[in-house]
């Protein structure tokens, strides 16, 4: 069995230090093969939030996935943000936006659609589009694919339809016919499940978007505390088995505990 922790909108600068060490204690003990960190590590970009995120990841088990959110990018450095706007960010992860995983069951593909140009919005381009669903395509029948990225591409929520990743309308189908199983995101701060079709609807296949909450920062919303998502997979005999497990920071007991489980139907014979 494979296990995949996605953390997201951390907002460093913004963190809760109790949660910090609830959400670390949690890492350790779960012991993901791989931790997505989806956007929105920092509230403003500035070195120090950087370096309190990256000593951060550095006490996680095993590698770390990120891409940059749009609170990744200066917002009052104009100079920074034209000019140099992930300099921070590659400071702290490394030259490259668009990271990759591949193992004998999973592969992940990461997309940056934060956008200097715009102060929140996302957005996708053709040959981001293209590249995923080649990659998708030339995935094995054992692997679970997934796609990481920051802005969500369903909205449960009317007034989150304007957050919605501009470009979407042409990606999720055409990942979807690809072999996308599961794609993550954050932004919004509201975590949830739900299905994904491709340009058939529903007589093609299905695929399913996972949402996270912010992880650890005191910006929540809707009532929901600070929480993660673990996703479980395995693969035998050509049977697939999916799991995406909530977990909310509990204060009264200063833990990250279960508070739904969504079991994934994953498309196959395609």
């Amino acid at each position: 069995m494979s296990r995949v922790m996605q953390i997201s909108d951390p907002h460093f600068g913004t963190e809760k230090p109790h949660v910090v060490q609830a959400l670390l204690r949690l890492a350790s003990e779960q012991q993901a093969d791989v931790t997505l960190l989806s956007g929105d590590i920092t509230q403003r970009a500035r070195r120090a939030q950087f370096a309190a995120a990256g000593e951060f990841i550095r006490q996680l088990p095993g590698p770390v996935l990120a891409v940059p959110g749009n609170h990744d990018i200066p917002l009052f450095n104009l100079i920074a943000r034209w000019l140099n706007p992930y300099g921070n960010y590659r400071r702290a992860f490394g030259e490259q936006l668009e990271p990759e995983y591949e193992s004998k069951d999973l592969l992940l593909l990461c997309l940056n659609t934060s956008r200097p140009e715009w102060h929140k919005d996302g957005a996708v381009n053709s040959a981001q589009i293209d590249r995923v669903a080649q990659r998708l395509r030339s995935a094995r029948p054992e692997q679970l694919r997934m796609v990481m990225q920051h802005h969500p591409v369903r909205a449960r929520e009317e007034s989150d339809l304007t957050n919605l990743l501009i470009g979407y309308e042409e990606a999720v189908p055409t990942w979807v016919d690809a072999g996308l199983d599961l794609l993550v995101g954050g932004h919004i701060h509201l975590p949830y499940v739900w299905p994904l079709r491709g340009h058939d609807g529903d007589a093609g296949r299905r695929a399913w978007t996972a949402q996270a909450g912010t992880s650890l920062s005191s910006r929540v919303r809707g009532g929901i505390p600070n929480s993660v998502n673990l996703i479980e997979h395995a693969c035998e005999q050509e049977q697939h088995t999916c799991c995406v497990e909530r977990w909310d920071y509990c204060a009264r007991q200063d833990l990250f505990m279960t508070v739904h489980s969504h079991t994934l139907v994953l498309s196959r014979g395609d």
